[in-house]
């Protein structure tokens, strides 16, 4: 991700390493919205992302007199948001015990973040998920997300209406994403994914 640079960005660099907080409050306004914006987009939390925008700026300001020496401020920035970033949903991780191994992979061609779980035990949970479903649930879950079919090929296959379909997939999705929260798994786009299939 990036963001337009400040006018005058070097000069307010400089006034902020000297202790101007009317700087500081300047920088602050016109990059605490992207620094927001990029660590949801990693952490999936609004509330992460809040953390980290204090963490962030605390840490901007507590090292201050290096401002003058950073060329490119919102490189610096983008680089410092997402290493935190990743350090939040690793320590996330660790904590609840439910993630094992994951990486991290970031395409330049789309700026994007793909958080990967060991696909193992995700699946394994989401089978958990599904066991938890009703029968009617299941099914569609099964037919439409599993098997690919769409809404009205599932519904002639259950001798039920698309509109029953779509009910049943809603709650059933509604039921696992409640499962994964309730397990304390941060969402990895692989996962979100599967949810956010359209079978029409």
């Amino acid at each position: 991700m990036t963001v337009n640079p400040l006018l005058d960005e070097v000069e307010i660099l400089v006034k902020i390493a000297g202790g101007d907080q009317r700087a500081f409050t300047i920088l602050f306004k016109h990059y605490q919205r992207f620094v927001f914006s990029f660590s949801k987009k990693i952490t999936h939390s609004e509330e992460s992302a809040d953390e980290v925008v204090q963490d962030i700026f605390l840490k901007i300001w507590l090292a201050r007199e290096n401002l003058p020496q950073v060329k490119n401020f919102g490189a610096y920035l983008n680089r410092i948001v997402r290493n935190h970033s990743l350090n939040v949903v690793r320590q996330h991780l660790q904590q609840t015990k439910s993630a094992g191994e994951f990486s991290k992979t970031f395409s330049e061609a789309d700026e994007s973040t793909i958080l990967q779980l060991n696909y193992n035990e995700t699946n394994n949970l989401l089978n958990q998920a599904i066991a938890e479903l009703s029968p009617q649930q299941r099914m569609v879950y099964r037919l439409c997300h599993q098997q690919g079919l769409k809404y009205d090929e599932a519904a002639a296959q259950m001798n039920i209406s698309s509109q029953t379909v779509n009910a049943y997939m809603k709650d059933a999705l509604k039921k696992i994403r409640i499962y994964f929260k309730k397990h304390a798994v941060v969402y990895p786009l692989l996962i979100l994914s599967l949810f956010d299939k359209h079978h029409f």
